[in-house]
């Protein structure tokens, strides 16, 4: 004998069934934006443009006052257009409407982070031993004894807690989400992640040629390999917190190495 009544039995309505229709759709709620649904719609070829033309009026701004302003201030100035660029396609992204799931916080995220950052990081060494990149440490000039104020505040500390959390805001939530989104139903879920991917990550590697000026191959590689690990990361979890944790780990591991550098140097 059963132990409590069946809903058949009853003739209740069973709950995935209430919740579909509650959603006037008969459908089950979506728990992933990977699956399409209302919290993607506002994340498509709009959010897309207006991206795309923040950063591209942002770099050319930057541009502009690093070329004409002669400054110590116009480097840091530049950089910071470029992070105001970024940042207000995120905060308008994310005022229209949260991708289910894209902001979820796993444990497992913390581990895919660490350990991909230490592999792509040990990738970065044997990138600059085998294409002849600089093999020694990197460093930087020391300012009565110690590293300048403005290093930290533009590529030490700044490339950790602002620099990769911000990119991986824009070029793997925002343009890759609106991208998948765009290309979903057309194209299918396999053909949209690779298509997303690619174009994210082309535009990550761009963005810091552009404002890194000529980079060596092994840089080039390291950054094309970090674009395409954290988008792949986003594709497979649904979340943007591991490919965050990877390209801060990326960025503090470059850190520590300066400031050995400088010490040894």
């Amino acid at each position: 004998m059963l132990d409590q009544p069946s809903d058949l039995a009853t003739g209740s309505t069973p709950p995935a069934t209430r919740a579909g229709r509650r959603s006037g759709s008969g459908r089950q709620p979506r728990t992933d934006w990977r699956l399409g649904g209302r919290t993607v719609r506002a994340w498509r070829e709009g959010l897309l443009a207006v991206a795309l033309i923040s950063l591209g009026i942002a770099l050319l701004a930057g541009t502009l006052i690093d070329t004409l302003w002669e400054s110590p201030l116009a480097g840091p100035v530049a950089l910071a257009l470029m992070w105001i660029g970024m940042l207000v396609p995120v905060v308008l992204a994310l005022t229209r409407s949260r991708p289910i799931g894209l902001l979820r916080v796993r444990w497992i995220d913390l581990l895919y982070g660490v350990a991909l950052a230490l592999l792509l990081r040990l990738m970065q060494g044997w990138l600059a031993q085998g294409l002849g990149g600089d093999r020694s440490l990197p460093s930087v000039t020391l300012v009565d004894g110690r590293l300048p104020t403005s290093w930290w505040l533009t590529d030490g500390l700044a490339s950790i807690v602002i620099a990769a959390p911000l990119e991986e805001f824009f070029f793997h939530a925002v343009v890759l989400v609106a991208l998948y989104t765009l290309m979903r139903r057309p194209f299918g879920k396999t053909a949209a992640g690779v298509v997303a991917g690619l174009v994210s990550t082309a535009l990550f590697v761009t963005l810091h040629a552009l404002a890194g000026g000529a980079l060596p191959v092994d840089q080039v590689v390291s950054l094309l390999l970090l674009g395409l690990t954290c988008a792949a990361l986003v594709l497979l979890t649904g979340r943007i917190w591991g490919a965050v944790i990877v390209h801060a780990l990326f960025n503090a591991t470059w850190v520590v190495l300066v400031v050995l550098g400088t010490i040894w140097g």
